[in-house]
């Protein structure tokens, strides 16, 4: 594997109750039903209040509350609360939220009413076992491995649990989730439904460890501290196991929930990896393929499948070497087939590369989360733009282009026009053949478009 440079993905993206004083407010209600809910006491918990945008927000079905948008708040005496009531600046409820106080995103509303830790519990496990149960379909011979929770996609704001085979990863991405009673909520309900006593996947086979895996960067935000080392659960509490190998649309590869990226691996380009190797073979682009950013050979082993010989690019070496091992344990399904794993950085390789005059059938663009907020838009779409323009230049008459983004600060119109500005530049004319999305198992709810960050364009270049 050659040298050079540096480009690592960070997918993704992400990446989604009252005050104290609000029942005793000297506000006349205003209709019978406001009235109805004042004369129901809540659990005693600290509360906020918040501003009439952020009020109205929420009423429309968002989640989220921003440090910047609260008012006012109480915490209350001793530690600080993991709930708070949330209520608008006239002292009507909200809701209950999910307290962070360290993070830009300082409430995440997990109720229409007024709850207490208890209902909270409750809540949650009935949340994340029909969040499991939606799922079962999708766990099958050829596939078992998905997303089993997808925070305020499935209601439970910073909560992200994914299933690789027999083994489980959870992450708590929130302040107000870093508490024990949860863990053990989630533990409780995994094992229910995954060990197959609820009789739900059981199919997709027994589980064997669930491990808490924090996300660094968020852990900083949230100021969350280093969760345990040792498994939230083992079957074999003697030697946890901690390494398996998963089924993508039938081909293996392998996980260590001690390595990798996010949770190790990227789910969310399942059925967008199937996709490609299908629309290469229609388009007959199966000469020479490309996978820039291809982490540990997701695209590049589907191409694999049907294309004559294939190169993967990606900055980090760890990656490249899981790459290989992946190769090597699909190549009864391979083949002989030639794969090269080239350790680079994009813009660089393809720079050079597209000045040389190097051409591919079928290229696959998969990069980092370039825009991790609405301030980096403009600077993220410039290299969107830059990785397209290459690509089109190498792209062979006929051949095809599959390009993604993981910003959801980028949305489609923004894509869609760097990759047109690109095409404009390169000389080319590209015709769009699909616009394509997450895996179902990471669902996307339309009134918060936080949950539809992932964008693919499949495209054919005349």
């Amino acid at each position: 594997m050659a040298k050079p440079h540096k480009l690592n993905r960070d997918t993704a993206d992400l990446a989604p109750g009252e005050t104290a004083a609000a029942p005793h407010s000297n506000r006349r209600p205003r209709t019978a039903a406001t009235k109805q809910a004042q004369n129901k006491q809540p659990p005693a918990l600290p509360g906020a209040v918040v501003s009439r945008r952020a009020a109205d927000h929420l009423r429309a079905g968002n989640v989220w509350v921003y440090a910047s948008e609260i008012e006012s708040v109480e915490l209350g005496e001793g530690d600080e609360p993991a709930l708070l009531h949330v209520a608008d600046n006239r002292g009507l409820l909200l809701g209950t939220a999910l307290y962070s106080p360290a993070s830009q995103i300082a409430l995440r509303m997990v109720s229409r009413k007024a709850i207490g830790e208890a209902e909270w519990l409750e809540l949650l496990a009935s949340r994340l076992r029909a969040a499991v149960v939606r799922r079962s379909a999708l766990l099958e011979a050829g596939n078992d491995a998905c997303r089993l929770c997808f925070s305020e996609a499935d209601e439970l704001p910073g909560l992200v649990i994914d299933k690789y085979a027999d083994l489980v990863v959870l992450q708590l991405l929130t302040k107000g989730l870093d508490n024990q009673a949860v863990r053990e909520a989630c533990v409780r309900v995994l094992r229910q439904t995954l060990n197959g006593e609820m009789g739900i996947a059981v199919k997709a086979g027994g589980l064997a460890t669930i491990v808490e895996r924090p996300d660094p960067r968020i852990r900083e935000l949230e100021g969350l501290a280093a969760p345990a080392v040792a498994p939230l659960w083992a079957a074999n509490t003697k030697k946890p196991k901690t390494e398996t190998q998963f089924l993508l649309n039938g081909l293996r590869f392998f996980y260590d929930a001690n390595a990798g990226q996010k949770t190790g691996a990227f789910l969310d380009q399942r059925m967008n990896y199937a996709a490609a190797s299908e629309w290469a073979e229609k388009l007959g682009a199966t000469n020479r393929a490309l996978d820039v950013c291809c982490y540990q050979g997701g695209f590049a082993l589907h191409l694999a499948r049907v294309c004559k010989s294939v190169t993967g690019i990606d900055a980090s070496h760890a990656s490249l070497e899981v790459a290989e091992r992946n190769l090597e344990a699909n190549r009864d399904q391979i083949g002989d087939k030639q794969v090269d794993w080239i350790e680079a950085d994009a813009f660089e390789i393809l720079r050079d590369w597209s000045q040389a005059g190097e051409q591919f059938d079928t290229i696959v663009l998969d990069p980092p989360a370039f825009a991790k907020s609405k301030r980096a838009v403009e600077g993220a779409l410039r290299g969107y733009k830059e990785l397209n323009l290459r690509a089109l230049k190498m792209l062979r008459p006929g051949g095809l282009l599959v390009t993604c983004s993981c910003s959801h600060h980028v949305g489609w119109a923004d894509l869609e026009g760097a990759v047109a500005a690109a095409a404009a530049d390169a000389g080319a004319r590209v015709r769009l053949l699909e616009r394509r999305g997450a895996s179902p198992d990471h669902p996307v709810v339309l009134n918060l478009p936080e949950t539809e960050y992932l964008k693919c364009l499949v495209l054919e270049k005349d």
